[in-house]
């Protein structure tokens, strides 16, 4: 369990601190109430909630520096912002490139405490793109390289792992896709399998190979993929897993195939390696998974003790893509990347697939919010974080890490921008232009179209 994990110290240290801020009217792991106000408890010593009436404390001064030093688990960052996960499209043959590494050097130059290599699928058949890593021996040396180049930079490096079920692209892949129920795959234009009983068990074990092996080549923490109805996320919808077996029904039986995967993951991972798991708040469809379960389910991770943090998304790959997204849907541009079949079926339907979100910054605030009440599990918000102001807004609301994914596509400095000028703003427009380049190689056309901003 995370408690047993933690040292001693640490707990000591944060109950004193709490102690000293309340008078002591509190009890560990639970929210208190004072004047409205609320505090939670967290072994992690930071602390991002008001203080109750008449303890003597600001708001500004209970909020951490967000460029200061940061531990998560056992590793410490060197400031809470996180490259979020994003495709890369720098794989060829399934192996790391030079261009992959360069990618992650280059934001790990630019500032973050931690970059997130994505997508490292745990078998053949989970990959979203045939160029894609996933792991065995021979991709192990080239990961190994990774990490070194990455940690040359003061940066620490996650590897996000997972099995895209039935976002696979069966076609490119020449293996079936997998999904907890059977349902058409537009991608490969056939049914997807469902998976069996030893499907999932053989799943399971991948996903602790891909941690032992994670830590074997230097990565610092690994994130699971429980979200955007990758297998796992799809075996928590309700709308997508209509299985009557036990692992489909209840809350409860769907759960069980994530929550055995977390498991394996920590056992593997050991000590020194942190265990994160990125999970839907909201898949954006009409009877899937939702608020109304995944906050009992982030709780259940809570109390099952494999994680330590969870990074909060949304939206589905296979329903509904740009909820994750916000800002322009480029359908267009979309349409382009794909074979002539579904090329046409985006033309003529794709307004429907690629609903547009007007973008906002901090768009998952609210529900994130709901999140931070209810857990005190450490919390990374992702979603329109772009600036000092939204930075500084979610370590206020209590979350201990921000992640940034489009903007620093296109600026990989934006971090140290921010850092030495907190009146920096982000270059990105929202035109979504960068998602279907994960076909090629993912970037911004919009910074490769103009030309470099004078700097100052």
């Amino acid at each position: 369990m995370a408690g047993d994990r933690r040292e001693a110290g640490g707990r000591r240290e944060a109950h004193n601190r709490l102690t000293a801020i309340t008078g002591g009217a509190h009890d560990c792991g639970t929210a208190i109430t004072g004047g409205g106000a609320r505090l939670r408890h967290r072994d992690h010593g930071t602390w991002g909630r008001p203080a109750p009436a008449g303890a003597g404390v600001t708001l500004d001064q209970m909020s951490p520096d967000p460029f200061a030093p940061a531990h998560l688990g056992p590793i410490r960052l060197r400031n809470r912002i996180i490259k979020s996960a994003t495709f890369e499209g720098r794989a060829p043959g399934g192996l790391v490139s030079q261009e992959l590494i360069d990618f992650h050097t280059e934001v790990g130059r630019g500032g973050v405490g931690m970059t997130t290599v994505a997508y490292l699928a745990v078998s053949p058949e989970g990959r979203t793109h045939a160029d894609q890593v996933w792991w065995r021996p021979e991709a192990l040396p080239g990961l190994a390289r990774l990490t070194a180049a990455v940690h040359e930079t003061g940066a620490l490096v996650s590897a996000q792992i997972g099995h895209a079920g039935p976002v696979a692209n069966a076609a490119a892949n020449g293996l079936p896709s997998l999904a907890p129920s059977i349902r058409f795959n537009p991608l490969a234009m056939r049914p997807d399998r469902p998976a069996t009983t030893a499907d999932l068990r053989r799943i399971i074990d991948a996903h602790g190979q891909a941690a032992a092996w994670a830590r074997e080549v230097g990565f610092d923490a690994v994130e699971v993929h429980l979200g955007h109805n990758y297998l796992a996320s799809a075996f928590l919808s309700p709308r997508v897993n209509r299985r009557r077996d036990a692992w489909g029904g209840s809350l409860a039986r769907r759960a069980e195939f994530p929550r055995r995967i977390l498991a394996a993951v920590r056992e593997q991972a050991g000590d020194s390696v942190a265990v994160l798991a990125k999970l839907n708040m909201a898949d954006g469809v009409r009877g899937g998974f939702d608020l109304a379960e995944s906050i009992p389910f982030a709780q259940m991770l809570e109390a099952d003790g494999h994680v330590d943090a969870l990074v909060l998304t949304g939206g589905s790959s296979l329903l509904n893509p740009m909820y994750l997204f916000r800002g322009d849907a480029p359908v267009r541009e979309f349409a382009a990347t794909q074979p002539p079949l579904l090329r046409l079926g985006l033309r003529l339907v794709g307004r429907a697939f690629l609903k547009a979100y007007p973008y906002r910054p901090l768009y998952f605030l609210e529900y994130a919010r709901q999140f931070r009440a209810a857990l005190s599990l450490p919390l990374v918000l992702l979603g329109g974080v772009t600036d000092r102001t939204g930075i500084d807004t979610a370590m206020r609301e209590g979350f201990e890490f921000v992640a940034m994914a489009r903007a620093l596509l296109r600026e990989p400095d934006l971090v140290e921008r921010i850092r030495t000028d907190p009146t920096t703003t982000s270059r990105c427009i929202h035109c979504n232009r960068c998602m279907p380049t994960i076909y090629t190689t993912t970037h911004c056309p919009v910074a490769r179209e103009s030309q470099p901003d004078p700097r100052p």
